[in-house]
């Protein structure tokens, strides 16, 4: 079973401010117990919305919208992915996950968890998926 952790982005996150040394430390020591419990799959931080753009689909047409965007609650700032054998396991290892913006800022991480091929209905499109490696551990 795979898990995304997303960590959701805060004022200061868009601003594009890093994070002290002290929290890269703490993320770097929690990202190393993941690799070392072989569950670690991908991780990795976010640029601020304002580098980033949209593509909205609406009637039949695409259109790019550049950021920022306003809502930075809904904003992503980073992930970690993990492959865990268990809900259980991934909420045990997520409980871990260090506040993401320091103990001072009120923030929140949300897990959700990955589809893989196997929940689809058998098909031309999802052997496709297989053969490129796309939704596979």
């Amino acid at each position: 079973m795979r898990f995304m952790i997303l960590v959701k982005a805060t004022p200061q996150s868009e601003a594009g401010e890093m994070p002290q040394q002290a929290l890269l430390a703490a993320m770097a020591d929690y990202h190393e117990r993941l690799a070392q419990a072989g569950v670690l799959l991908d991780a990795s931080g976010l640029q601020p919305s304002a580098k980033g753009w949209r593509i909205r689909h609406a009637g039949g047409r695409r259109t790019v919208i550049d950021g920022p965007f306003t809502e930075t609650k809904e904003l992503v700032a980073g992930y970690t992915v993990i492959q865990v054998r268990s809900r259980e396991e991934a909420l045990e290892w997520t409980r871990r996950f260090p506040a993401p913006h320091g103990d001072a800022v009120d923030c929140e991480i949300e897990v959700r968890q990955m589809y893989e091929l196997d929940d689809f209905d058998a098909g031309e499109a999802i052997e496709r998926f297989r053969e490129i490696g796309v939704g596979q551990h």
